[in-house]
Formats: structure tokens, sequence, C-alpha cells
């Protein structure tokens, strides 16, 4: 079955994820727009280069340029995950669930800043579970200062990645004010050298209008199908069935794997939490949250004991999506 043989680390998994995650996005190629808009970097840097990705791409161009780039950012985040040995042994699972949370929902199966900022994510778990074994993180954490500033000039309620790194510091780090201070520096160059190239070209009041959306209103509804909802149920249940398998495994785990499954919990209330940074909720921005979710859920599925329910599980999480797809 499709779990048993992702448990497995042999090469012709890298097939299976890749034909899965083909066949979960295929609702995409029947479903898109005549017409899609181009994907947009933030104001910060469009304003300034007028930069646009994909004008001239076809519909059916940019969803299979998505596919992708999400099924090396699924590969990605599988050897991180089997480098700190998460799952106990080498699997393919973490790859496989990033594929399935990708294909959710079909705004996710598109070129969208989100999905970019998300090899951003992957980049930084890598550095974050990394940091609990250096003796000095000071350089450490100013790079990861400079990269949370990158994303947010992609998408930027990716700005609240700033809070992660203090987060990563509490949980991994004793208390050493110079390693809380690097984040700032790392973060302050990328903004300084945007701010200077503003003022250069007489442009600063631009520059300011970058942080409008701290003073923004919340927003106040989420346009999703509700049709969505029904795909998300399965997983949330996925996701319940993870939590009583977590219960038994996380004190016989080793005292890394427990931080930097706390260390993943605050990365998605935080992600949650940024909603407030747009102006309008949109179901793609919790494409963000796929990276963690991918390792809880490819937890669940590594360490689960009852085959006929784990794999009916995930049996229907694919079902519910190819239907609602289609429907």
């Amino acid at each position: 079955m499709i779990i048993n043989q992702h448990r497995k680390f042999t090469p012709i998994n890298i097939f299976w994820v890749c034909a899965v995650g083909t066949i979960l996005c295929l609702g995409a190629f029947f479903h898109l727009p005549a017409e899609l808009k181009p994907f947009f970097l933030e104001p910060a840097v469009d304003n300034l280069l007028n930069i646009e990705f994909g004008k001239n791409l076809e519909p059916q161009s940019n969803v299979l340029i998505t596919l992708v780039l999400t099924l090396l950012q699924a590969f990605l985040l599988n050897k991180v995950i089997n480098h700190f040995n998460f799952l106990g042994k080498p699997t393919f699972l973490t790859a496989l669930m990033f594929m399935t949370l990708v294909s959710l929902f079909l705004p996710f199966l598109v070129l969208s800043p989100t999905l970019i900022c998300n090899f951003i994510t992957i980049w930084m778990m890598g550095k974050l579970f990394n940091m609990y074994k250096q003796a000095d993180v000071k350089t450490l954490m100013f790079d990861l200062g400079m990269i949370v500033a990158l994303g947010s000039l992609i998408y930027f309620p990716f700005i609240v990645m700033l809070m992660l790194l203090w987060i990563a510091l509490i949980i991994f780090r004793p208390f050493i004010w110079r390693e809380w201070v690097t984040p700032i520096l790392g973060f302050s160059v990328i903004y300084f050298l945007l701010g200077v190239a503003y003022y250069w070209v007489d442009r600063w009041d631009e520059f300011l209008e970058i942080f409008k959306p701290f003073v923004n209103s919340l927003p106040t509804g989420l346009k999703v199908d509700y049709h969505d909802y029904f795909v998300v149920f399965p997983v949330g249940i996925a996701m319940l069935l993870f939590l009583l398998v977590l219960k038994d495994q996380y004190f016989r785990s080793i005292v890394h794997i427990r931080k930097a499954f706390q260390l993943l919990f605050y990365m998605l209330l935080l992600i949650i939490g940024s909603f407030y940074l747009n102006s309008q909720i949109t179901i793609n921005h919790f494409l963000l949250c796929a990276p963690p979710l991918a390792i809880y859920l490819a937890y669940y599925f590594a360490y689960a004991k009852i085959k006929w329910l784990y794999e009916s599980i995930y049996i229907i999480i694919v079902a519910t999506i190819i239907y609602f797809q289609f429907m």
C-alpha cells in the first residue's frame, strides 16, 4: 500500500512521490481560468524594479512549473527530516505528505509568493534544527535574520518568522544577549540597503509604505469555497491521530527531536496569526503551513501501527482532494 511503500527509503519512491504529486494536481489543469495574473513580488521590490514573473506563461505552464517547484521542495524537506532522523529512519513519507498538503486547494497549485517562500521556510528549518549542537550561533542568527528579510520582500507576512528566531533561541539555547541581537542586525541590513535604494531615487515615501500592513485593520473574512472545508476534514482526523501517536512517542524521542517539534508548533501559530498583515485573507497564505504540517503527518504515518487505519486515512485524504478538484 501507499504508506508502507513510502516508509522505505528506496529510489523507486522518488517516482511514486512524483506520480502522486502529478495525479493530485490534475484538477488544476482542467479548472484554471483562461488567464492568470503574473506572480508579483511584494511592493517593496516590485515598485522599485517593476518585475513581473510569469507574465507570458500559459495557465498550463504555470501549473506545470508549480508542480516541478513543489516536488523540489518536497524532496528538500524530506532530505532535512532524514538528516536529523526525525522519523527514526530514512523514509519518503515527508515528501509524500508535503505533496499531498500542497494539493489540498486549487489556489495552491499555481505560482504564488507563498510558494516561493516555502523554499525559504525549508532552508530556515535546516538551519534552525542544526543550531542545537553548535557552540556559537551568532553568525547563524545573523544569516537567518537576512533570510527572513528576503522572505518578507517576497511575501510580507513572512516577516513574523523573525519572532520564530527568538523562540528557537529560547527552546534550543541558554540566554546570550548577543545571539538575540544578531537576527535584528541581519534583518536590518537588507532593509537598510533597500531604504538606501529608495532614497537614492527620491522615493522615500514609497519605502515607508512598505510597513503599512502593520496598521491594517484585522481582516474579517476568508474567501474559501465551502467544499474546501470537506477537504480539510480528513487531514484534521490525521492530525488528531498524530497527537495520539506523539503522546506515546514524545518522551521516547531524543531531546533534540522534542525541541524541534515544539519549534514547529510555534511556527504554525505564527503563520496562522500573521494573516492580519494581509488586507484580505486568501487561502494561499496557508500554503506556508505545508512544511511543518507535512512533518507532523509523516511522523504519524511513520509510527502508526494499525495498518488498515493509516492506509485508509491516507486514501480518504487523496480521494477527497481528487473528488473536490473535479466536482
